[in-house]
């Protein structure tokens, strides 16, 4: 079993967080980096990061959570002062939601009306209705 500091020392966001690994620092405080998405796949893509080791939202505490949000609120608001007119912001969560780097990040895609980009996927797999999905979800 890994302990924590093989975790820290293999992360490749905690190495850019300790400067082992360059990166393209677009913002940072005491508790969160923001930088492009070394990808270069869309103008602007940045990812938010945590500077504290959280493996995604379920670990996630609420300070860090409210630190991090505050952050793409503040990137998102400079990005807009840019020209950028809207935004899409994607986080994914464990091997089935699609999490490949396993150290809490958001994805930050800057957008304009004529941009062409199509980023929220067509979806069409339901398997239940709304009415079966709700019962089974609902929090009581």
């Amino acid at each position: 079993m890994k302990g924590r500091n093989d975790i820290l020392n293999s992360c490749i966001f905690c190495k850019i967080i300790n400067d082992e690994l360059e990166s393209k620092k677009i913002y940072e405080n005491d508790y969160v980096l923001a930088f492009l998405d070394i990808s270069n796949d869309a103008d602007g893509h940045t990812l938010v990061i945590p500077k504290k080791h959280v493996r995604n939202l379920l670990d996630c505490d609420e300070n860090t959570m409210q630190e991090v949000m505050k952050a793409i609120q503040k990137i998102m608001h400079h990005y807009k002062s840019k020209g950028y007119e809207g935004f899409n912001l994607i986080c994914s969560n464990e091997p089935a939601g699609e999490q490949s780097i396993f150290h809490l990040h958001f994805h930050i895609y800057p957008r304009k009306s004529d941009d062409g980009m199509r980023v929220f996927p067509k979806l069409s797999n339901s398997q239940h209705t709304l009415e079966e999905m709700c019962e089974f979800l609902k929090l009581n």
